[in-house]
Parts: structure tokens; sequence; C-alpha cells
């Protein structure tokens, strides 16, 4: 019998009954019962989505490019691409420096409630802190060197690694596209057949989705930090939160308004499902198969713009994130007690964009590389400390925008392109 019930509200039903199953755990103390009965199947779901990420990148973005049978329209589209990633990445960030500066939410920590939280957290953020200056110890041009592989198949077997599963996919299709057609159409034809095998598996994944949902979310709120530390960064919380809402609710359906003839309406409403999934996994890698599925069977994008523009999206644009170090960065300067001039903003306006790309599209990476956007600002490390209590429930918000900025960007190029079915 089919289900009448559209996959969006079984994940938001989901979501809901995760939220208040974690709330009764933390009132009767299922804590344990909670993190070893019920997490686990977030922890299998989330498994799931990487496990078919990597596959999907490799496979979509070697048919996307073969299928463009011209390397001029790969320049084109690449373009257009980095082009619309640029604007969307510098816009976020413009956007969370206007509200930090605006309402200052550092102010609110007073300094006992600013060492209580360096106390609980000091370890956690020394943790990053080390990632992160490692990363910074291999040199400027590391991230470079990181993109080109030295074995192909290593490069397939970690999710972190994002850009070289890209990098490695993109030669191949151009490969296919520079030799005889004839001895390229039996390859071609094996990853037509296998693009179609990995989006039924994909399909199958999300008949997960609401347990999935609820397990995560029943697991969050089971194992958060004290709710009175909670409330005292409500300041902070709520600044990134109306950060978000701006790209959300405005930004991004108004560009492809602007640009297209899908509505505000619709837009949301296809968007919806992948939207739920990235606020539950927290990951855009894991979160990719389904947003090509809404992008190409929802909102008419057509699969060799699809195939292209999201696997790197997933990778190299990170809106939701760019937003939150830039907020980050001048809220622990002002609860520290630390002047940031107009250059030092704009410095971090340089760094956050920079650090997003290639930042591993996965849960809790935007932490590490606010280490060095503090670092280059010359905002004490060790200040990460201060929001760490809130950093996980943002994290799984500010998923959302970057995926939906990905969608965003892949409609705008498609419809330049004329490849938008509407």
């Amino acid at each position: 019998m089919r289900n009448s019930l559209a996959l969006h509200w079984q994940i938001m039903l989901g979501l809901i009954l995760g939220i208040g199953f974690g709330v009764l755990s933390v009132q009767f103390g299922w804590a344990g019962f909670v993190k070893d009965w019920i997490k686990p199947w977030g922890t299998i779901f989330i498994n799931c989505l990487k496990l078919i990420a990597v596959p999907l990148i490799l496979v979509s973005l070697i048919k996307g490019v073969s299928d463009l049978k011209d390397l001029s329209k790969l320049s084109s589209m690449g373009i257009r691409t980095v082009g619309w990633y640029l604007l969307t990445t510098v816009t976020a960030i413009g956007t969370g420096l206007i509200l930090v500066n605006l309402f200052k939410p550092g102010h609110f920590i007073h300094a006992d409630m600013r060492e209580t939280l360096l106390q609980s957290y000091g370890e956690g953020a020394a943790t990053r802190i080390q990632s992160a200056q490692s990363t910074v110890a291999q040199g400027p041009l590391q991230p470079l060197i990181d993109i080109f592989p030295d074995n192909m198949m290593a490069a397939f077997t970690d999710n972190t690694k994002m850009l070289q599963s890209i990098f490695v996919a993109i030669l191949l299709g151009i490969g296919l596209i520079l030799i005889d057609q004839e001895k390229a159409k039996p390859v071609k034809t094996f990853f037509d057949s296998l693009n179609d095998l990995i989006m039924k598996v994909v399909d199958l994944i999300m008949l997960t989705a609401p347990l999935g949902a609820f397990a995560l979310l029943a697991s969050l709120i089971a194992e958060a930090p004290s709710f009175d530390l909670i409330r005292a960064l409500l300041s902070y919380s709520g600044c990134v939160v109306l950060g978000l809402t701006i790209l959300l609710t405005a930004f991004y359906p108004v560009l492809v308004r602007v640009f297209t003839n899908i509505g505000y309406k619709k837009f949301w409403k296809e968007m919806l499902p992948a939207q739920l999934v990235a606020f539950s996994t927290s990951s855009s890698a894991a979160t990719l198969p389904v947003t090509m599925e809404r992008v190409q069977e929802h909102l008419g994008v057509d699969e060799e713009v699809a195939s292209f523009v999201l696997p790197i999206g997933a990778t190299v644009n990170m809106d939701g994130t760019s937003l939150y170090q830039g907020i980050a960065a001048v809220f622990i300067a002002q609860a520290m007690g630390i002047h940031l001039g107009l250059s030092d903003q704009l410095g971090i306006l340089l760094t956050a964009t920079l650090a997003s790309i290639g930042a591993a599209a996965v849960p809790g990476a935007g932490m590490i590389m606010l280490v060095i956007v503090l670092g280059a600002a010359g905002i004490p490390e060790a200040g990460l400390a201060l929001i760490m209590a809130v950093d996980r429930p943002l994290d799984m918000m500010r998923t959302i925008a970057n995926v939906t900025s990905d969608a965003c960007v892949s409609i705008l190029v498609a419809s330049k392109l004329k490849k938008l079915k509407t």
C-alpha cells in the first residue's frame, strides 16, 4: 500500500518525535538508554548516506562532464559555478559581519560566564586548535597539493577527501571527451547505468530517513550540555540563526525568482526534504544524494548541470559555515574585549572565504576552520571554548544553508545555459 504521507512530512514528524523523546529522556534520566539503543540508528542512517556520497560524486561528475562533449562547455559551466559560489559565500560572510556588529552579542558574556565556558570546554577547544595548527603548519599551498591524490583508489576511500574525488572524476570525464567516441561509448553507457543504480539506492536509503531523524534529534537533546550555559549563549545563537534565516528566506529564493520563473513557494516546497536531511545529519556530503534528487527531479535542473555543480558545491560552497565563522570570530573578540577595526573584519571576510573552500563536508569541520580564521585575525584560539556548547545545533542549521545554496547555484547555472526544465 502506498504511503500517502509525503517524505518531508515523514522526516518532520521524525524530528518532532525525536525532540520530544529527547526532552523526556532528560527529565527521566534515560540518557544512557538513548545513547545505547537510539543513537546507533541515527549513526547507521548517516553512514548509509556517506556510503553512497563518494560513488555518487564519482559517477555523476564523470557522466556530467563526458555528456558535455565539448571542453568549452565545461569551461563555461565551471566559470559560472565558481563565480556564483564566490558571490553567495561573500554575501553570507558579509551578512554575518553586519549582524554581529549591529547586535554585539559578545557584550552579553560577562567575565564569570567567560571563565566558566573556558574551563568547561577548554579541552575540546584544545583538540580542535591542535588539528588546525597541524593544517596551517603544512604550508599555504598544502590545500592545493591535497587536491591531487597520489593514489586514485585511495581518494575514493575517505569522505574527507572530496576534492580529490572531484578532481579524479573531472579528469576521467575530460578523458572520455577527448578519446574516440566509439571507444568511449561502452564506458559512458556503464556510468549511465551505474548512475541510475545509485539514485535508486538513494531512494531506498531515504525510506529510513524518518527513523534516522528521530534517532539523531533524540540523542542530541539527551546529550546536550547544561541548559544554563546554552541560555547564556542565546544572543550569539540568535545572531547566527537570524543570519541563516535571511539567507534562506530572502537571499536564495529571491535570486532564483529573479533569474528564473521558479516561484518562492515551489523552491521551498521542493527543497524541504533535502533541508530536513541536512538538519538531521549536519553533513553536506551526506545530504548530497538527496539534494541531487530534489534538484533534478523536482526543480528541473538538467542532470548534466546538477552532476557537475552540486558535487563541487558540497565541498567548496559552505555559505552557512562561512556566515557562522564571521559571526563567531567577532563574537569571541567582543567577549574578550578585543576591538576589531574595518581592516581586521575585511581580513576575516577574506580568510573565512578561503577557509570554506575545501573544508570537509562533515559535522564539526567548520569549528576547525574557525581556528584558522581566529588565528589570522589575532584572536586567541582558546576563545573557541566560548561557543562550543551551542555548536552542534548551530551546525545542523548552517548545513541547511550550505545545501540550499548549492541547489540555488545549480538552478542559476542551468537557467543561464538553458538547461532548466520548468
